[in-house]
């Protein structure tokens, strides 16, 4: 059996030693004893439980580390995108991937424009991850001409324009042979943030994913599974909204079958076609809206009444907040990636990162939650900001229960751990575009830390 004893940690603003053995905290207090436990000196350092990242996409972040960035902040405008096209591996079948475009950098993309910039197969990504963009060999090779797909955008003669909406297991399914990318790499950049569970959002999985997806050291809670009791993912498509007919027996069907659902949920239209839905279908325990990028005040008082909680990503007013700011309907703007209203009104509340669509990093999201600053330095909605410790708080509740109780160290507790490199007042204080972990442990394993990955 693998014990720890770690010396001289902050716990709740205290030092004291805590000891790790079979997977839990099994000791808290001053003066403790190795009684033959690996010793790991803390040197008055603090010692919280792993942060959770309630929202992230583990396949295709691991895909994101073998793509090439087409996306600022390094490519702004057409010239670097071809430049960074041009300089990009070709995949076993002589593709390229991109991923992280936006209309700022050389205007909407379709198949054509996209033959000017490079004649190899290429899939491009919308930085929304909503959107891909091919181009016109990448289109033959697929059939997507030829093909009937509800999210392929044609022009006025019927041709394929390259641009197809939600297409991710499509493409996957016309693309044999590639295979699932290794997710190695992703789980040791999520224990170098201190990440010791996720909930990953990836629809219509299927068994041989969900076996790969639940096989890191991370704990795992599956949204997109057919089955099971964890939330059910349920994309309302800015593109293809459904009725309120439609999405209120979807959700009924949900509850019914014994499982809470998980809506992807971005633009004001969204939120109230939901709401209408939960007030005549009812909400059930459990029941998550993810992102609630636009809350408007009018619904604070309906998301309290009907007990939902939300997942959210703050983290994206630092990644692209000044495009909001230039682009986001100005009657949007004060409800744009609410937080403290939701604490405020009583409506629980996690931060997650969308990885690989937003950052990665927990340490930037805390950041971005408490600051609300974009990357040239303007504030959006001071008003919403948290304390840093309440913002690291809101990724500290259980993977299945987002918003709720944050995990303490405590005696009992699972040994789910990240060791940071100063007190925690220190730590918060920093920007947070660097990891401040030094060890993390995994059910009571130490795990090696791996290297922190940037978008």
């Amino acid at each position: 059996m693998t014990a720890y004893l770690l010396r001289d940690v902050e716990v709740g603003g205290r030092l004291v030693d805590v000891r790790v053995e079979s997977a839990i905290v099994a000791e808290v207090g001053t003066g403790l004893t190795d009684r033959g436990a690996e010793l790991v000196e803390g040197r008055g350092h603090a010692l919280i439980p792993g942060l959770v990242d309630h929202h992230v996409h583990l396949l295709a972040l691991a895909a994101e580390l073998r793509s090439v960035n087409c996306g600022p902040p390094e490519i702004l405008d057409a010239g670097a995108l071809r430049a960074a096209l041009a300089g990009a591996e070709l995949d076993d079948h002589g593709w390229v991937r991109g991923t992280g475009y936006v209309e700022t950098i050389a205007g909407p993309l379709h198949r054509w424009a996209i033959d000017e910039l490079i004649s190899s197969p290429v899939r491009i990504q919308h930085r929304s991850g909503a959107m891909w963009m091919l181009n016109s060999a990448a289109a033959a090779a697929v059939g997507l001409n030829e093909a009937t797909l509800p999210g392929i955008e044609r022009d006025d003669r019927g041709r394929a324009t390259g641009r197809v909406w939600r297409a991710d297991s499509w493409l996957r399914g016309k693309l044999l042979g590639t295979g699932p990318p290794p997710l190695e790499p992703v789980s040791r950049a999520l224990t170098a943030y201190g990440i010791t569970a996720v909930a990953d959002a990836t629809p219509d999985l299927d068994e041989s994913t969900v076996s790969l997806l639940t096989g890191i050291p991370q704990d795992v809670l599956l949204l997109g599974t057919p089955s099971g009791p964890a939330p059910c993912k349920i994309v309302l498509a800015d593109s293809a909204l459904p009725g309120l007919d439609e999405l209120a027996g979807r959700i009924r069907s949900t509850h019914d079958a014994g499982r809470p659902v998980a809506v992807h949920c971005v633009t004001r239209e969204a939120l109230f076609l939901l709401l209408a839905a939960f007030t005549e279908v009812g909400s059930s325990p459990g029941d998550r809206i993810e992102h609630a990028s636009v809350v408007p005040d009018e619904a604070l008082p309906a998301l309290r009444r009907l007990g939902v909680r939300v997942v959210t990503q703050p983290g994206f007013l630092a990644d692209r907040g000044d495009d909001y700011l230039r682009d986001v309907d100005p009657a949007d703007l004060p409800g744009l990636y609410r937080v403290a209203s939701f604490r405020t009104h009583a409506i629980p509340v996690a931060l997650s990162s969308d990885a690989p669509y937003g950052p990665l990093n927990p340490w930037e999201v805390i950041t971005a939650a408490a600051t609300r600053r974009t990357r040239a330095g303007a504030v959006v909605n001071a008003d919403e900001a948290l304390d840093p410790r309440t913002a690291l708080e809101a990724y500290l509740s259980p993977v299945d229960d987002p918003g709720g109780p944050p995990r303490r160290v405590a005696p009992g507790a699972s040994a789910d751990l990240a060791l940071l490199d100063g007190p925690l007042d220190d730590v918060l204080a920093r920007s947070g575009q660097h990891s401040p972990v030094r060890a993390v442990f995994q059910r009571g394993l130490r795990v090696p830390a791996g290297r922190a990955v940037r978008r």
